[in-house]
């Protein structure tokens, strides 16, 4: 028998396991419906019950009754895995007329000038194409319904709550079963709601469409060659510019231009929105965005502006982001996945597109400023202090080694091995010096990979269609209908695409790369980085979290200003 310290060392111990959902409900009882709060005793022995879900089994799935219809879809299936593995298409590799997707050329409709007349022909000749625009084309819907997923699953939380404190009647008796029923909708609602998740989830019929097409050795031989290595460069350059020591060494620069307006809300906005952006050029994008919108947590959302005020600083993030990192040819997803191909330099981006963007970026965030001038006045006046002087101590020399192991990601953005091996000496590093550190968080990193990863996949599927879209437009054109496709698809699939087109005129390829980066600010998935500013700000928005269409309105009139300082000065 265990002593009573030993039961609660258990209960604790079982308790680190609890699924992030029951784990938020529990931590945020203003969840919970009418105000209601959770007693000690009911959370004790919430802790106890769910015991029997920490560690879910599938003899565990097999023997619960909700479960049926999950048989019934796994056995499907694995049905559907073992005749797409042994069906003669499967083994049909090497056969070039199996290849997807198809070489461009392979159309022969270069003589074909109408334009829906040669996507028509083109679907006829491979109808692959259209199945894999529709999927794609609902997984762009499914990123618009993210919130109702979320909201179906707090539902499901909110569901279990009830069912725990009835439970804490000790006449009553609770079937595992149902409690099982509930914690599984309820992650599996949060799985879907997860933004970043969307893609790689409309992966699966993908693969599928492509199996029973083409057979499994076409679409082992697409994903095989599917360029990863922007996936794992985002990966490791979040994780280490995440750590402790590099958003020291970026609030130290940021908060220097914030002393000139006194340290006050509206300094440390327009310091973050301004300075941030453009230090995305030098650190990378992503890099950027999660310094960015740690700080704006930290520094302005915790201060709880009002409702436009937070679209308006998250449509100015997004926008001024995507367009900061153009002063390099190595910081923006888009630019990086075009300058090889274009053989644009450091000097040839900073001339056509750098201080452009630095302008449009000062002139949004200004217009903005004297908009919201008001409630900036009043935030002043509510502003508190935050703490600063118990941070823990970040020493120089740890923060030097920490910028050489970001130079050393950004030197290697091309061979994912070497980022690997070096981000695992990073992690080495950190541990050893855990104590002038905090946790590298993995999480939100790994989403974002995913979600690039699974965004470049579904985008090499559609070259069918956008190649001679772009082709065919003028620069005006060209640059509006690049800014309006990146809203739907990320920026750096834009690029990567245009960079496919063969003979594209130097004025088109500066139109596509103008509207690729105008345009990532628009939605989440216009631009890699914005998904991991998402998951970091989401909180501060409410139980619904980010509304696609209210990032939209706030992002549209900067848009707007970087579009025509791209195509006007």
């Amino acid at each position: 028998m265990l002593s009573r310290h030993g039961q609660e060392r258990a209960v604790k111990e079982r308790h680190r396991t609890l699924k992030p959902g029951c784990e938020r409900f529990l931590t945020h009882p203003e969840n919970g419906s009418a105000g209601r709060k959770p007693t000690a005793f009911r959370v004790k022995r919430y802790r106890h019950r769910s015991r029997s879900i920490r560690n879910l089994s599938l003899v565990t799935f097999h023997f619960s009754p909700f479960t049926s219809p999950l048989r019934s879809v796994g056995l499907l299936l694995l049905l559907l895995g073992w005749f797409l593995v042994l069906s003669p298409s499967a083994h049909a590799a090497g056969v070039s007329g199996l290849a997807y997707p198809a070489d461009p050329a392979s159309y022969h409709d270069d003589d074909v000038t109408f334009m829906p007349a040669k996507l028509w022909g083109r679907v006829q000749s491979e109808p692959l194409n259209l199945i894999a625009t529709v999927i794609f084309a609902l997984a762009i819907t499914h990123t618009f319904l993210a919130a109702q997923f979320q909201k179906r699953s707090r539902s499901f939380e909110h569901r279990l709550l009830h069912l725990e404190e009835e439970a804490a009647d000790p006449e009553v008796t609770v079937p595992d079963d149902k409690r099982d029923h509930l914690i599984f909708w309820a992650q599996f609602y949060h799985f879907m709601g997860e933004i970043e998740a969307v893609f790689g989830i409309w992966l699966i019929p993908l693969f599928i469409a492509i199996v029973v097409f083409k057979g499994w050795g076409a679409m082992v031989d697409y994903v095989g060659h599917v360029n990863v290595a922007d996936a794992v460069f985002v990966v490791v350059i979040m994780a280490i510019s995440g750590s402790l020591p590099i958003l020291r060494l970026a609030e130290t620069a940021i908060s220097q231009v914030a002393k000139i307006g006194r340290s006050s809300p509206a300094a440390w906005w327009i310091s973050i929105l301004t300075i941030g952006p453009i230090l995305g050029s030098f650190i990378t994008e992503p890099a950027a965005m999660t310094i960015c919108a740690l700080l704006l947590r930290h520094r302005f959302y915790n201060l709880h502006p009002s409702g436009r005020l937070k679209y308006a600083t998250l449509g100015l993030l997004f926008v001024n982001i995507s367009v900061g990192g153009t002063l390099t040819h190595f910081a923006a997803p888009p630019v990086v996945l075009a300058a090889s191909a274009w053989k644009w330099t450091m000097p040839f981006m900073a001339a056509n597109f750098g201080w452009k963007a630095i302008i449009a970026i000062i002139i949004s965030n200004i217009l903005y400023w004297l908009v919201f001038l008001k409630e900036f006045n009043r935030l002043s006046q509510e502003q508190r202090e935050f703490g600063d002087e118990d941070r823990r101590r970040v020493p120089w020399s740890i923060t030097v080694i920490h910028l050489l192991f970001l130079a050393w990601t950004v030197l290697n953005a091309h061979y994912p091995v070497l980022i690997v091996l070096g981000f695992l000496f990073f992690l080495a590093f950190v541990s050893a010096t855990r104590h002038n550190q905090q946790g590298i968080a993995l999480r939100p990193p790994l989403l974002v990979g995913f979600f690039l990863a699974s965004l470049v996949i579904h985008g090499g599927c559609q070259s069918w269609w956008i190649g001679p879209v772009l082709k065919e437009l003028s620069q005006w054109p060209l640059m509006i209908c690049a800014t309006v496709l990146t809203a739907f698809n990320d920026n750096a699939a834009i690029t990567y695409l245009a960079t496919l087109v063969p003979g594209f005129p130097d004025s088109s390829r500066y139109a596509v790369m103008a509207g690729a980066v105008t345009g990532g600010g628009l939605t989440v998935i216009a631009n890699a980085p914005n998904p991991a500013g998402q998951s970091i700000l989401a909180s501060r928005f409410g139980e619904a979290g980010i509304s696609p269409l209210g990032l939209l309105l706030a992002a549209a009139v900067p848009t707007v200003i970087v579009g025509l300082a791209f195509m006007l000065l």
